[in-house]
């Protein structure tokens, strides 16, 4: 096994100042926390013919969160690799590297960077700007934290989820189809879903 293999099996209690107690509930410990690519999923759900889910997601996940002593001072910056892209079929999967979607030879990466968090207890708000395509627009994201553990290599892993929602046509993916019974071929609204393992950064 690596060190980038899951921490469910053989997981141990938190290392020393891993932790610290905010507001009565345990929260990562001050400092940089690397995003783990190796456990770190963008993933996004659309609608085909407005009924039907479609599950795509992003494999190539970098970037760091900056904890601060108040949580709502903390930071997120991620780089996405838009090629990563996978949904299961290799027909999407071209068709949204293609320049009616993701445009991936001209855009290869796409970024989030926080502007403001609220939080309460083990959970907040995260507001930021997501730029796909050279186009930045505000996004909000629902976060959870789930917890820290330590895995068999001694390092300090912090546990997120995250969810959210946009409106896709924001960053100008417009492609569509009008569907001879009306409506339209792929939703407009896309589903976030996010899960992401930190590691924490030592001196």
């Amino acid at each position: 096994m690596t060190n980038t293999e899951s921490t469910s099996a053989g997981a141990t209690s938190t290392s020393a100042g891993a932790t610290r107690v905010v507001g009565g509930v345990e929260l990562p410990a001050a400092g940089v926390w690397k995003i783990d690519p190796g456990h770190a999923e963008v993933g996004f759900i659309g609608r085909h013919f407005m009924l039907t889910k479609v599950r795509g997601r992003f494999t190539g996940v970098d970037g760091a969160v900056t904890v601060a002593e108040r949580p709502e001072d903390s930071a997120v910056l991620v780089t996405i690799d838009m090629t990563s892209v996978t949904s299961g079929d290799q027909t999407r999967d071209d068709h949204l590297r293609s320049d009616d979607f993701f445009d991936v030879a001209a855009h290869p990466t796409a970024t989030f960077s926080s502007t403001s968090v609220s939080w309460i207890g083990s959970g907040g708000v995260l507001d930021g700007e997501l730029t796909i395509k050279g186009v930045a627009r505000p996004v909000s994201l629902k976060v959870e934290h789930l917890g820290v553990v330590r895995d068999p290599w001694g390092n300090d892993r912090a546990v997120f989820s995250a969810k959210g929602r946009i409106n896709r046509e924001d960053w100008g993916l417009s492609w569509n189809m009008v569907l001879e019974a009306g409506g339209i071929l792929v939703s407009k609204e896309i589903d976030l879903e996010l899960e992401v393992e930190l590691v924490r950064e030592t001196a």
